[in-house]
Order: structure tokens, then sequence, then C-alpha cells
């Protein structure tokens, strides 16, 4: 009967919790779509882009905007959910039945724990996808002669050369964000269409004034044969725009962590500091930590109005207080970022402050 009586309670706290959350995050994710969408419908008609495209763009950006928005539904859902039950009083039930604070905060977290395991899934599949599409979408509006794929890079038009760069990515120097561009390939041709030239680069870099080749191998083609070269470095006469370059880098908070991973990895081989990409990692990998952390101790604000009046000012400075926190966390990791902490540790260490906080509230109140 005991073990009956618990799975009640699981079903009337998870239910209420997952209607909340649900309906809170089907709002936030549709006001920002359709902020997003009048922001596209303002480009109709430059560069052949149409509401169709705008539309599209919106749509496949969905799965992104569900990931991102998901945490602040889980809290402000979570605060909901309980807040309805305090108001009908079935909270004060089950706590006069003898249920603890702790356990009943449990069945709330069930919930949300495995939304964020399906909504984790979708941060490293559908969203990234989505992403790659409307970057395409946006960098064809704003230069007709770059192209992305998800597969093959960059690729780019720059006179009588074809431009292949398997990776584009965010360097910091000078405490600024400039484009690398990595495993470069530069194709020349002949007006018939044949390749005269051929020249592959590590990396290709621009110091605001000019292009450089590192590491470069050079294999021209003619009627005596093919001939070969190679340079530790070489300026590079491209006309390529880093601003627009800029534009085709997929920023790091919306790539898989497979390819934060890649990216990463490159860096460090090549003796370069991966910055934000490895701040982003860590970040998606305790994204389902910090979600639960964040929602359990938002839990005392709905739990307090059980004593006292106002539900709807205890869940409101809950929700300001969780969302405060939520942003004060990542200006942390970025403060401690900039002092040299590994991101590890930085990304960790208020998640686990948190968790002794809320740690410590259900085991004096249990």
């Amino acid at each position: 009967m005991m073990q009956l009586s618990i799975k009640r309670v699981d079903r009337l706290v998870g239910m209420a919790v997952l209607g909340s959350l649900l309906t809170v995050w089907l709002v936030l994710t549709g006001f920002d779509a359709v902020t997003q969408l009048l922001r596209q419908l303002g480009l109709v008609g430059r560069n052949g882009f149409t509401t169709f495209n705008a539309i599209s763009y919106v749509l496949v950006t969905v799965p992104r905007r569900l990931y991102e928005m998901f945490i602040f539904a889980a809290v402000i859902g979570g605060l909901m959910g309980l807040g309805a039950l305090g108001a009908s009083g079935e909270l004060t039930a089950l706590r006069a039945a003898g249920m603890s604070r702790l356990r009943i905060a449990a069945s709330a977290a069930g919930v949300v724990a495995v939304l964020t395991l399906g909504v984790t899934i979708l941060g490293e599949t559908a969203a990234p996808w989505g992403d790659q599409q409307a970057q395409a979408m946006q960098l064809r509006l704003k230069a007709n002669n770059l192209g992305l794929s998800g597969s093959t890079g960059l690729w780019a038009r720059d006179g009588d050369r074809v431009i292949n760069a398997k990776a584009t990515l965010i360097k910091q120097v000078d405490g600024h964000n400039t484009v690398q561009l990595a495993d470069v390939r530069v194709f020349t041709l002949t007006l018939d269409g044949q390749v005269s030239r051929f020249d592959w680069a590590r990396t290709a870099q621009n110091d605001g004034r000019r292009w450089t080749l590192q590491d470069v191998r050079t294999t021209t083609l003619d009627a005596g044969g093919t001939h070969s070269s190679s340079a530790a470095s070489e300026p590079w006469d491209s006309r390529l725009n880093p601003r627009v370059l800029e534009q085709s880098v997929i920023q790091p908070q919306y790539l898989p962590m497979r390819d934060l991973h890649r990216n990463m990895s490159y860096l460090t081989r090549n003796g370069q500091n991966p910055g934000i990409y490895a701040v982003t990692f860590w970040g998606r990998v305790l994204y389902p930590l910090n979600t639960l952390v964040l929602v359990l101790c938002a839990m005392p604000f709905a739990f307090g109005a059980l004593r006292s009046g106002g539900l709807g000012k205890r869940i409101f400075i809950g929700i300001l207080l969780a969302i405060g926190w939520y942003f004060l966390q990542k200006a942390l990791v970025n403060f401690a970022t900039i002092y040299g902490v590994p991101p590890l540790p930085a990304n960790l260490l208020p998640a686990v402050a948190l968790a002794l906080v809320a740690w410590l509230y259900f085991r004096k109140r249990s």
C-alpha cells in the first residue's frame, strides 16, 4: 500500500509540474520564434530573400530555441506546478501526511530530469543541424560568392580561384575574436576551367589588413608536368572579406559537443588556447546538472508559501533569483576564464555551490 501511495504522489506532483513546464516552454519558445520571424521579414527582398526563406529560417532554428529556453521553462514551470498544488491545499496535505520537502522536490525534479535527457539529445542532433542550415541561408543573403556545407566546410569564389576551408574557427587575439581558416585548399583555374595551381595551407589568418598562409605546399601544373614547393608562411592576396567570413562561423554555443571537442583538439595541437570552445564544451557537458540544481534551489520558494501568504509573490521572487543566478553563473565562468581558471572547474564550481545550498536547505527542513 505504501508503495502504491508513493507512486500516486509522484504522478500528482509530476503531472502538475509537467503541465506547467510544457506551457511555459511553449510560450517562451513561441515568443522568441515570433520575435526572430519579425526580424527576418525585414530582410525580405534582399538578394532574393523571400518570405518563405524567412519562415524556413525560423523553423529550422526552433530546436535550438527549445534547447535554450528549457532551463528557464524548467525553473518557472516547476515553481508554478508546485505553486498550483500549494494554492489548492494539496501540497499542505502531502506535508501533513508526512512527505518531506525533499521527497516532493524529488518527484518534481524527476520529471525535469527525464525532459532534460531528451532536450540534451535535441541539443546534440536537430539543434546544430538546424543552425547550420540557418547560417547557410544568412550567408547567401550577405554574400553570393560564399557557401557552407556541413561535411566539406566553407567554399568561396575569389576571381579565378576556388577556396575551400575545412574549418572556420573563432580565435581570440588580444581579447578580440578573429576568424582563422583551417585546412585551406586553393584551386587556381584557367579560362577553360582547368586547374593550373593547387595550394594547401594549414591555416589562413587575417591581421586586419592582409591574409597570410601558414605551412604552405604549392603544386603548379603546366606542359612540363607538376612542380611542388613549400614555405613556412607566405602572403595571400585574397579578396575574402574577414568580416563577412565572421558571419559564416557557427557560434560555439550552437555546435554539438563532438565538433566543439574537435575544434578544441585542433587548437591545442597547434599550441593555441581553445578559449571559448572549451568553455562552451564544459557548459554543454554540465547542462543537465545545472538545470536540475537550479530547479531544486528554486523549490524552497514554493514550500515557503505553505506557512504564509503571498504565493504569487514568493514564486515571482524565486523565478527572478533562479534566472538571475543563471546569468550570474555565465558571468562567473567568463570572468574565471579571463583570469586563466581551467574551464571545467570554472563551470563546475557554481553548480556545486548551488547544489550544496540546496542540500543544506532540504537537510535542515526534512
